[in-house]
């Protein structure tokens, strides 16, 4: 059973009584309520989100039911993707006497100014690494997340066979990237190209269009694409949200979306329904479950003075670098129509 799939099983008891972020509090990134779960026997802890979209929620559902099992208070805040707030809630953890603190960073560029904030108290990042990785410690600071250098690479592999299968090996193709600058907006768009080069297609850009992750934004920027005339052969996204904005676009222009590849990443619940639908060509699965566990995992690690990624259940770093036991890794996994029935 795909570990998906086992993870869900294990939320599917939290109510929201419970858990006020699973149910509620949690359901839009205008929210700026705090959720807390867990007893507090062991001790108290601050995850610190960006926002609260549809993937980052679940992520936050997981990690407030990691904490519970664990008997440690799990308090979330909102920071409304405001840096400064961040900081503020980082603080008043610290200040408040949590044993360690998770953050989803604003800005990933940021990363120091919210180390300098948790001081001696453990910091996990999730999700969003720091740009430079070097601030990571095997004392005080891990991440947990998923390799964004492989996720843009499943996506140009499947199109790599795609197009070979159909006898091209030239290709133009439609971008819709995510925040410009972010860690995962950087490597997302390096990486499917890279794979398309590795795999001997020559990928052209029509535009590269800025969606901001945003399903209604993508949707604004693709359709004049659509209108105007230019030809295309796919539409390449950084995530599901954009990609289902382009599709929305193609079918308000009455273009068969499944008449040349969209491609996304995160495979959430809408974008697992697109790819059975036909109307999304694929996905990449990341794990909010697992990224929320891990984190909750590696704070508890660091509170004990153990390495980040002790006793983990995920993935280790194997790069050899200084920081390699402060990284928790969250596999990606490719979702096609082949397979997209164990992600739904």
């Amino acid at each position: 059973m795909k570990l998906k799939k086992m993870m869900a099983m294990l939320l599917v008891g939290a109510t929201c009584a419970g858990m006020m972020a699973g149910c509620g509090s949690s359901g839009g990134s205008s929210s700026g309520s705090a959720a807390s779960t867990g007893s507090g026997d062991k001790g108290t802890m601050t995850l610190v989100m960006s926002s609260r979209d549809e993937f980052l929620s679940t992520l936050e559902s997981a990690a407030l039911k990691a904490a519970e099992g664990a008997g440690v208070k799990l308090t979330s805040q909102d920071a409304q993707n405001d840096a400064a707030k961040q900081i503020q809630y980082i603080e008043t953890a610290v200040n408040g006497g949590d044993m360690a603190v998770i953050v989803n960073p604003v800005d990933s560029d940021a990363a120091q100014s919210l180390v300098d904030a948790a001081g001696d108290t453990p910091l996990v990042f999730v999700n969003r690494p720091p740009s430079d990785m070097n601030v990571l410690s095997a004392e005080n600071v891990g991440f947990c997340g998923s390799n964004e250098d492989t996720s843009g690479y499943f996506q140009g592999e499947y199109l790599a066979e795609y197009f070979k299968g159909k006898g091209k090996t030239e290709i133009s193709y439609v971008l819709l990237q995510g925040e410009l600058g972010q860690v995962s907006q950087i490597k997302r768009c390096a990486g499917v190209l890279k794979a398309l080069e590795d795999n001997g297609i020559k990928a052209t850009s029509v535009v590269d269009l800025a969606g901001k992750y945003d399903r209604a934004e993508a949707m604004n920027k693709i359709s004049p694409i659509l209108t105007s005339g230019q030809k295309f052969d796919c539409i390449i996204s950084n995530n599901d949200a954009m990609a289902l904005g382009a599709i929305e676009a193609c079918e308000a222009a009455n273009v068969d979306p499944s008449s040349f590849p969209i491609v996304g990443i995160d495979c959430t619940k809408d974008g697992a329904a697109a790819v059975q639908a036909g109307k999304m060509a694929m996905t990449v699965y990341q794990n909010p479950l697992g990224q929320g566990k891990g984190a909750v995992e590696a704070a508890l690690n660091l509170a004990a003075g153990k390495a980040a990624n002790d006793g983990t259940e995920f993935t280790k770093d194997e790069s050899g670098e200084a920081y390699s036991d402060s990284i928790v890794w969250i596999p990606f996994e490719p979702v096609t129509a082949d397979n997209v029935a164990d992600y739904l």
